[in-house]
């Protein structure tokens, strides 16, 4: 039962990815399921920075009164360049989204079925 406490972060972002699936598997708007797209990789990035943590570890910044155990830094270095990306495929889909709509006047995947 202790184990399970000491983990519930690891919880919380299986729960927020299971939330931001639901989101894109149930709704039919594309804005929503962008959303979901959004939800599912904050939890992926939550995940992976928490794993790089050390428990009572420093910041990995060398100095005289410093000493280890010290934190990873890679797994953040990562993260930045995943919000990057993350950030440019969001500003393409809502360009692309904004272009559906124009041309066919509905962001409503089931209604986007029967268009041509």
């Amino acid at each position: 039962m202790v184990g399970l406490w000491l983990n519930i972060d690891y919880a919380a972002f299986v729960a927020l990815f299971c939330i931001g699936l639901y989101v894109v598997l149930a709704k039919q708007n594309l804005i929503k399921k962008l959303l979901g797209l959004n939800i599912m990789e904050t939890a992926v990035f939550a995940f992976i920075v928490t794993s790089g943590m050390v428990d009572f570890g420093a910041a990995p910044i060398i100095s005289d009164d410093t000493t280890g155990p010290f934190a990873s830094p890679l797994p953040h270095a990562l993260i930045l360049t995943g919000i990057v990306v993350a950030l440019s495929i969001t500003a393409l889909a809502l360009g692309l989204i904004v272009e559906i709509y124009r041309r066919c006047g509905t962001i409503e995947a089931d209604e986007l079925k029967g268009v041509e």
